[in-house]
């Protein structure tokens, strides 16, 4: 990723591929895209080193649907795209994802199981898009994301799995040493769906072993609390989205729009410097992958009353930072008026 992220900065000035300033933005000068070209080929040359026939077998369809996310991203960032194409192309992903047997396996129904896989992978690839918005913010929770799932899959003996969010993380934080403020390239929708599109599958893929009573010694229904992990490691891209799109349903706006509107944005709003804003998110991340190692280790009950607790300071962090006042995206409008 060092050596790789300079020569794709070179190639992003050259070709035009940069993200310039507007209204809605915080840089004040063009910024070479393109990132997330490095980062994906500096993953996918960590896992050739494996050369395992079983890993390709396991995760090749993944990498395909990741790829394809990807390219989807690289279009826009080059000639840009409609959202509703952009999302077509994220659905075909997914689907291409599933079609080889990667899926979500908690409900009952075969059907509502695509639904469902098509849903969260569709859901986080876009939840960590979003998330691209501050130099060091998408990529470093990304980080923090694929290293808390490294560390439940070789907590699980997953030693597949383990790998792959190793690589992944490893990308991340290669890219974070050119990207961290001062960003000098952006990873642009190439990088951010690419690497939403993989914390999705690996969440997917992570398995947990069942629990036992210490006294009957019978299973627990511990994989029913189980289900919360991927959650947890990935609750901060879910809570900003929810709160951003659930802001600008209630003040009329489109969800499609950009905005300064996310939770990096209000935290600044709130006196944090930007640089500040991205380390609270980093210890938000910490913390709830903590949460999540630990609902690993606890009987069901135990395990729902930290999940409820979690989406009680959720529900008061989400209304602390609603009432925040925000800024427009269009200077000649200024400040957004409240409801």
């Amino acid at each position: 990723m060092l050596f790789i992220t300079p020569l794709v900065r070179s190639a992003a000035t050259r070709f035009g591929v940069t993200d310039l300033p507007s209204a809605r933005k915080v840089h004040a000068s063009p910024v070479p895209l393109l990132g997330g070209a490095a980062i994906w080929a500096g993953f996918v040359m960590t896992l050739l080193l494996f050369d395992q026939a079983q890993f390709v077998q396991q995760f090749g369809s993944i990498i395909a649907g990741a790829s394809v996310a990807s390219l989807v991203g690289l279009w826009d960032d080059r000639w840009g795209m409609k959202p509703l194409f952009k999302l077509f192309g994220q659905v075909v992903a997914a689907a291409l994802m599933v079609a080889f047997g990667t899926k979500v396996q908690f409900l009952q129904n075969d059907l509502l199981n695509l639904a469902a896989t098509i849903l969260w992978v569709v859901g986080i690839t876009n939840a960590l898009n979003l998330m691209d918005n501050m130099d060091g913010l998408a990529g470093g929770v990304a980080a923090w994301a694929t290293g808390f799932f490294f560390l439940l899959a070789l907590m699980t003996g997953q030693r597949l799995v383990a790998p792959l969010a190793l690589a992944l993380a490893g990308a991340c934080i290669g890219f974070l040493y050119y990207n961290f403020k001062p960003g000098h390239i952006f990873m642009g929708d190439t990088g951010s769906l690419f690497l939403g599109f993989m914390l999705a599958a690996v969440g997917i893929k992570l398995r947990f072993p069942e629990l036992y009573d210490p006294i009957t010694g019978v299973a627990t229904d511990h994989q029913n609390a189980t289900w919360m992990i991927p959650l947890l490691v990935l609750g901060l891209p879910i809570f900003d989205t929810t709160l951003v799109t659930i802001s600008r349903l209630r003040r009329g706006l489109p969800i499609t729009r950009g905005g300064r509107d996310h939770v990096s944005h209000r935290l600044v709003a709130l006196g944090a410097t930007r640089r500040e804003a991205v380390l609270i998110m980093y210890l938000v991340c910490c913390v709830l992958g903590v949460c999540a190692m630990t609902v690993m280790n606890l009987p069901v009950a135990e395990a729902q009353v930290l999940g409820c607790l979690v989406v009680i300071g959720a529900g008061v962090s989400f209304w602390r930072l609603e009432q925040v006042p925000l800024v427009n995206t269009n200077p000649e409008v200024g400040e957004i008026p409240r409801r």
